[in-house]
């Protein structure tokens, strides 16, 4: 998965379905928002900001704080923008974040993402440039996958697979890119950043609700991730095979009107050297 990806077909479905998108990770934005709780700040950079579920977020609660998200698909900026459009302290701008300028007077005291820092194909340089724009002494906060082991809600869908998905390679641009911790720590003091802790955090990943939870999160599946991609190549046959296993291992997570799959990520935090 690279730029490209998100810029288009991956950016227009994440763009369509950021309802379910945002529902998945409902338990991730509350850990960052309460990590957020006892830090002051002004001026906020959302890295990655998808359709800005966390930026939206922070503008709501703070009213005096000036959030700008950045992402580098149209469509999620797009959405984005008109989600935030009756919020006067939010704006969100197309541009990747590792080369993005910030205008005139705008030096972010708070770095933050939710899951949108796996993506830079030089993270080093990437995070060099934002502790450039940042204020002395800010706050870098973001959410990222460990490993795909650790996340039942891929390594159990691909399990389903006829074929197994190629093995991505470990420090590749990608979802799991930085589920190396040590490597994520080497990343952000060799940019510039000091304090580094990373910490685990497992959460449900909601992939089913509403009337029938079971065939959301088929649905879900067949639109997000790396086995709605896969299903595509596959036959008629396999398709409908598939997604029928799909949904029978949705069954045995669904609990009190929600599927439900683990996964497991880490919070990272870290000071502006």
């Amino acid at each position: 998965m690279d730029k490209s990806d998100w810029q288009g077909g991956q950016g227009q479905t994440w763009a369509a379905e950021w309802r379910r998108t945002d529902r998945s990770f409902t338990a991730v934005t509350e850990k960052l928002l309460q990590r957020l709780r006892g830090l002051a700040f002004a001026q906020v950079l959302d890295i990655g900001c998808g359709a800005g579920e966390l930026a939206l977020a922070v503008a709501r609660g703070r009213a005096p704080v000036r959030v700008i998200g950045v992402d580098i698909s149209p469509q999620l900026v797009g959405a984005a923008r008109d989600r935030g459009a009756n919020l006067a302290n939010a704006s969100f701008e197309l541009a990747d974040a590792a080369q993005w300028e910030a205008p005139q007077g705008f030096a972010p005291q708070l770095l933050m993402s939710r899951h949108g820092v796996m993506f830079f194909e030089d993270p080093v340089a990437a995070f060099r440039h934002l502790a450039a724009l940042a204020d002395s002494g800010a706050h870098l906060l973001f959410s990222c996958f460990r490993s795909p082991a650790e996340n039942p809600f891929f390594a159990d869908i691909a399990r389903l697979l006829p074929q197994p998905l190629p093995p991505a390679p470990p420090e590749a641009p990608g979802p799991f890119a930085f589920a190396d911790r040590a490597r994520v720590a080497g990343i952000l003091q060799t940019a510039g950043w000091e304090a580094v802790a990373i910490d685990p955090f497992d959460f449900p990943m909601i992939v089913g609700a509403g009337d029938d939870p079971v065939s959301d999160a088929v649905d879900y599946f067949a639109n997000i991730g790396p086995a709605a991609k896969a299903a595509q190549a596959m036959t008629d046959e396999e398709r409908a095979a598939f997604f029928n296993r799909v949904g029978q291992l949705a069954r045995a997570n669904l609990a009190d009107g929600l599927v439900a799959m683990p996964a497991a990520g880490w919070i990272v935090s870290a000071r502006k050297a």
